[in-house]
């Protein structure tokens, strides 16, 4: 009867949104970099 489960944020599961927050200064430059390379083929074929 003394035992109480105590749960600790530990024991929840990290959120997919807060582990991909530290890589945003790696992975938006390099997605901007790939969408602009795309733009700019795009544009060249079309012309």
């Amino acid at each position: 009867m003394s035992h109480h489960d105590h749960h600790t944020p530990s024991d929840q599961p990290q959120d997919v949104v807060e582990s991909i927050v530290p890589m945003m200064p790696i992975v938006l430059p390099i997605a901007g970099a790939v969408l602009m390379f795309l733009l700019a083929f795009i544009a060249i074929y079309m012309a």
